[in-house]
């Protein structure tokens, strides 16, 4: 089983090494602290499994997992998480993640999360398998406003206010994401006009209240 690993906190990624290692046949093939990172080494080393915090930086989980799907369909991925709801794991189900772990269990069910995608089985922490039993899957949930507003997104536009609202400039939006700053400054004026937002500070709050970014 090969593995990489993506969490911007160095403790969490030794933790959760150790912790994979001690199955015997396991092999940490890489460690990313970004989200941009983890979506690059895995279709570097083209693991079986990708492990990944849902709050990632300059690129966060969620949308790092979607890229990772669409050129892997092979590789797995488990979803690392602090907290969970209905939304959040429909989004997450919707990109085509099968693994679902709170952090606060992963001593517990992280191992047997990876053995069971590795073999590209489902595997859901508790909570969340009770969501799902519950039915929310059949449905949407319901769409406020915000939610409504991030779903007129694309999702390049969803990546450039993640970079925005973790304070890039417009130059570095395009370094970033190998655009002109042209580009970049014509994608952040369609943002804040299609999402009737006037300053960076409603953009930072918009993107706390869609979970693009975790403060």
């Amino acid at each position: 089983m090969r593995i990489v690993i993506a969490d911007d906190h160095d403790v969490v990624r030794t933790g959760l090494r150790h912790l994979l290692l001690e199955r015997k046949g396991w092999e940490v093939c890489g460690e990313a602290k970004t989200g941009r990172e983890a979506v690059a080494l895995a279709i570097q080393t083209k693991p079986d499994v990708v492990v990944m915090d849902i709050a990632m930086p300059d690129l966060n989980g969620l949308e790092a997992a979607k890229q990772i799907r669409k050129a892997l369909p092979n590789t797995e991925i488990v979803m690392l998480s602090l907290h969970v709801s209905d939304e959040l794991v429909y989004e997450i189900v919707q990109a085509g993640v099968r693994g679902y772990v709170l952090k606060s269990d992963a001593n517990r069910d992280l191992v047997t999360a990876v053995e069971a995608l590795g073999m590209h089985r489902t595997f859901f922490t508790t909570k969340v398998s009770e969501m799902m039993l519950d039915g929310f899957c059949d449905r949407k949930p319901k769409v406020g406003v915000e939610n409504a507003n991030r779903d007129r997104l694309t999702n390049r536009q969803r990546e450039i206010v993640q970079l925005l609202a973790e304070g890039k400039s417009s130059k570095e939006v395009a370094v970033v994401l190998n655009i002109s700053v042209k580009t970049a400054e014509t994608h952040r004026a369609n943002i804040m006009r299609r999402l009737e937002l006037h300053s960076v500070s409603e953009l930072v709050r918009y993107a706390v209240k869609n979970q693009i970014i975790e403060v």
